[in-house]
């Protein structure tokens, strides 16, 4: 029982920090969307965007046209109100009188369902790209099945037209919910253009004012960020302005690499190496990769790499040179320490 009215009193002494909180508004009083809501929107906009393939399968072509219907049905249900919530947040927030939320919430909702087949088309060239970018991938079915980069992809291109319809909340939750599923971070604001993959995908950030354009190849790790953040005069960030790199048509990016800055252009057709850190522009057509770093590899036993033909052989006569020399200094240093 004491165990019971301690936790009581936590209770208390939490709700009212709630009620006096500044920044963290209560629920109750500030419509928010849920999130249930939202993994529901974006697995029906898998099943619309793939039909076929989630959900039900083996679908005749005559019954595809009322599948469809029902499936859009569903979703401007749910995704009206879901805008609504968004909408009603922001008003309130603000200290607004919020009388056509609903209204606006349903207006918006079916401006989405209209871009649908543009989206569908997108991501087929998303999907195609995959196949043409990567050995590994065996067919279509497989790519649109298991790889994270498209799932991210499909996300943020939903994510990404409801930023530019100006709903405010509901992409940002859309996006970091692919973030957390796939390991790929796109914020909606970010602008990306056709043929578009993201090969393996963990770790891939890509900042909110990005510009990527068409037929663009990034792989693991890679970060599309801003390299500083600058303020107004009372220390408060600026907020709106480009702070993140733009990628021409036809660039590759290799894992790990990193590319910063609102005025750093990577020229078309450029190819940037694996953990290459990039902050200035460069040319159409360049190749940029760091030297390679030197290894120095012992054996277990003796001290000595196992020296065989070709390139890697005669790095490994260099470091048994090195070592070689390094013992012999080190046993004159000794030496010269026992006549003393």
């Amino acid at each position: 029982m004491e165990r019971k009215r301690e936790i009581g009193s936590i209770s208390r002494k939490l709700a009212r920090l709630c009620r006096k909180s500044e920044f963290f508004r209560c629920a109750s009083k500030y419509a928010v969307p849920s999130d249930e809501s939202v993994r529901e929107i974006l697995t029906i906009f898998q099943k619309v965007l793939f039909i076929g393939y989630f959900g039900k399968q083996n679908i005749p072509d005559w019954e595809l046209e009322s599948h469809l219907h029902v499936h859009m049905s569903r979703l401007f249900d749910t995704l009206a109100v879901q805008i609504a919530k968004s909408l009603r947040h922001k008003c309130e927030g603000l200290h607004k009188l919020c009388d056509n939320c609903k209204a606006r919430g349903e207006d918006q909702a079916v401006k989405l369902i209209r871009k649908i087949p543009d989206i569908r088309k997108m991501l087929e060239g998303d999907v195609q790209a995959a196949f043409d970018g990567d050995p590994a991938a065996k067919s279509f079915d497989e790519i649109i099945f298991s790889y994270p980069g498209l799932r991210a992809i499909m996300v943020h291109r939903i994510a990404h037209e409801l930023h530019i319809q100006g709903v405010p909340l509901l992409p940002r939750i859309m996006s970091e919910y692919a973030h957390t599923e796939t390991g790929i971070d796109i914020h909606p604001g970010a602008r990306i253009g056709k043929n578009f993959f993201i090969d393996h995908g963990t770790g891939v950030v890509v900042g909110e004012t990005s510009v990527i354009g068409n037929h663009v190849k990034i792989y693991q790790g890679v970060t599309l960020g801003a390299l500083s953040f600058p303020k107004d005069d009372r220390g408060n960030l600026l907020r709106g302005i480009r702070r993140h790199p733009t990628l021409e048509d036809r660039v590759t990016i290799y894992a790990g690499a990193t590319v910063l800055g609102g005025d750093t252009v990577i020229g078309r057709a450029s190819t940037v190496g694996g953990n290459v850190w990039i902050t200035k522009s460069v040319p159409p057509g360049t190749k940029i990769v760091i030297e390679p770093p030197e290894l120095l590899i012992k054996g277990e036993i003796t001290g000595r790499v196992s020296a065989g033909r070709g390139v890697a052989g005669a790095n490994a006569r260099k470091t048994n040179r090195r070592s070689k020399a390094l013992k012999s200094k080190k046993a004159v240093r000794r030496k010269a320490g026992r006549k003393k």
